[in-house]
């Protein structure tokens, strides 16, 4: 059962950096050139080449190369109902947190 729980805190590391996060949501539901993620994320080569490594040594994407070109998808799309689950938690604490502002505020 420990090596589960050392499987999970490994994977939640991964999700625990926002560049990441928004290349795994772009991954959600297509495979996409390392060029496709760039010129979506606007971020930098390097940087995304850094976190897709990272992603991938830790087993949420996996790549194939064609040509000069390499492609990365989700590993295991089930990870998606996961990142979906906590991201409705977090959206229903933000309007929460809104919602209780608002009543200062009146």
């Amino acid at each position: 059962m420990k090596e589960i729980y050392n499987l999970h805190a490994e994977m939640c590391k991964v999700f625990s950096n926002p560049i990441r996060l928004e290349i795994f949501n772009l991954l959600r539901d297509k495979e996409m050139s390392v060029t496709e993620i760039i010129n979506t994320s606007k971020l930098s080569q390097a940087n995304i080449s850094q976190h897709l490594s990272i992603m991938k040594s830790k087993g949420i994407v996996i790549s194939k190369r064609d040509g000069k070109m390499i492609y990365y998808k989700l590993s295991n799309p089930k990870i998606i109902k996961a990142f979906d689950i906590i991201k409705e938690v977090l959206t229903e604490r933000l309007e929460k947190n809104r919602k209780i502002l608002v009543g200062v505020k009146a």
